[in-house]
């Protein structure tokens, strides 16, 4: 059985100060706080083999998928399609007017200069398909919030990609398949398409 470990970062600078990225050049990394995140996640993943990490251009997941393979010979693949939704104009802006951004309720609206949330969504899905169609037994996938959700909503067979599950904690592994994660994929799909 192959196994694949899907992981929000731990927290960041950004988080901490309430402003979204979307823009891997200009994040900042994690907080303390986001260290000792990643540190746990080291903790939690010491039994297992982990025979790819996947991760996103961030610094911020980065940071995180190092801190948790600290010690060991892991290949890393830095997939850029991995990277946090492109907010475009927003960069920089706060949680609250990203919040408030018409393409945050309208998951086929872009936000303006980026992507929307269902081009998200399939971009997320082209991902998996990459690393379903590889042979490693156990992989590590550290990126960041809303692909974590998306996945572990779709894989449950929920009608929405939002929900039921909304938090996602950072730093911690959600655990997914092979055929889990296949059909997470085909789901995203057929709600994002």
């Amino acid at each position: 059985m192959r196994l694949f470990l899907v992981a929000r970062h731990g927290q960041s600078l950004f988080n901490v100060d309430k402003v979204v990225n979307g823009d891997p050049t200009l994040d900042r990394g994690l907080s303390e706080q986001g260290i000792e995140e990643a540190e746990r996640l080291a903790g939690q993943l010491a039994a297992l083999p982990i025979d790819l990490v996947a991760v996103s251009p961030f610094p911020r997941a980065l940071q995180t998928a190092n801190i948790a393979v600290a010690g060991r010979d892991v290949t890393h693949l830095v997939d850029d399609e991995l990277g946090d939704v492109r907010i475009g104009e927003l960069e920089g802006k706060s949680l609250d007017a990203y919040r408030a951004a018409p393409a945050h309720s309208n998951r086929k609206e872009r936000f303006p200069g980026g992507e929307s949330l269902d081009e998200a969504a399939l971009r997320y899905a082209v991902v998996c398909e990459r690393l379903l169609a590889r042979d490693e037994a156990v992989t590590l996938v550290v990126c960041h919030e809303i692909p974590v959700r998306y996945l572990a909503n779709a894989a449950a067979g929920s009608a929405e990609l939002n929900g039921p599950l909304s938090f996602i904690a950072n730093a911690t592994p959600y655990l997914f398949e092979e055929g889990s994660l296949g059909r997470a994929v085909e789901r995203m799909r057929q709600l994002a398409g």
